[in-house]
């Protein structure tokens, strides 16, 4: 089962601020969102997780 994470658990994850990772989502170095709502928006934890594995390389 896939779970979902909201910006806050995501930049805690990653050791990062939320503003950082709008920003490098706009400048596509963060994977995208998911939109939930027009106010809310989730990421796949598989795919942070991936994302976070390459960045080690």
């Amino acid at each position: 089962m896939c779970n979902y994470l909201r910006v806050k658990t995501v930049a805690e994850k990653v050791g990062i601020s939320k503003s950082t990772i709008w920003l490098w989502v706009k400048e596509n170095k963060f994977p995208k969102p998911i939109k939930v709502s027009p106010q809310v928006s989730v990421w796949n934890e598989d795919k942070i997780e991936e994302w976070m594995n390459n960045k080690e390389l």
